[in-house]
């Protein structure tokens, strides 16, 4: 019977037996995308968020890594990072950007991606880390593991859209970036993830 169904992105796919070197990732919008399209977590379609506001259109296909979830283990990364007591997890699967050379133009598909930094984003007072990750055997990022070896124009273009895609005409900016890390403390995130995941959905579906 399982095979009759689509496997819901979140809870029904495997983030994968290399995980975090390599990792799956179920994409939600591309760059091609004027609108920002978000998982509706209940039923596992995609649904339209919001428009992307003003020019901001993301860099880089942006999802999240499957079997993950942001919570205390995420949360306590960020106040350790940061000194700051005040953070809580943003109550989401985690972030992906994957960057790739090639014209993706379609959302809700997954690909295979490796982790190499990431920004260590806070919206409001939660940890929404944002892990950057090229696309498995592309042509001109696959050969990068490091977020140091990436272009800068690159990281600045990553940086300035999550540093303005939720900035309001006043000028109201709820997002900060108070780190840029590397492929260990990517991998750290992940697996944090990973074990908030298990402990909010395995676990209490055990007990």
């Amino acid at each position: 019977m399982a095979v009759r169904f689509t496997l819901h992105p979140w809870h029904g796919i495997d983030p994968g037996p290399h995980t975090p070197a390599l990792v799956t990732a179920y994409i939600e919008i591309t760059p091609s995308d004027t609108v920002k399209y978000e998982l509706d977590k209940h039923s596992g379609l995609l649904q339209v968020d919001r428009p992307q506001l003003y020019s901001n259109v993301v860099p880089a296909l942006y999802g999240f890594i499957p079997g993950t979830y942001c919570d205390d283990a995420v949360a306590a990364l960020c106040q350790q990072a940061t000194g700051r007591s005040d953070i809580r997890g943003d109550g989401d699967p985690l972030d992906i950007l994957v960057l790739t050379e090639h014209r993706i133009t379609q959302g809700h598909i997954l690909v295979r991606a490796i982790p190499v930094g990431g920004f260590r984003m806070i919206d409001h007072q939660e940890a929404d880390d944002k892990i950057i990750a090229v696309l498995e055997q592309d042509s001109v990022y696959g050969g990068y593991t490091e977020m140091h070896q990436l272009p800068l124009s690159v990281l600045n273009r990553l940086e300035h859209y999550f540093l303005t895609y939720k900035r309001n005409p006043e000028g109201y900016q709820p997002v900060s970036i108070p780190q840029v890390y590397g492929r260990a403390e990517a991998h750290e995130v992940i697996q944090a993830s990973i074990l908030d995941y298990k402990t909010t959905f395995v676990e209490n579906k055990d007990s």
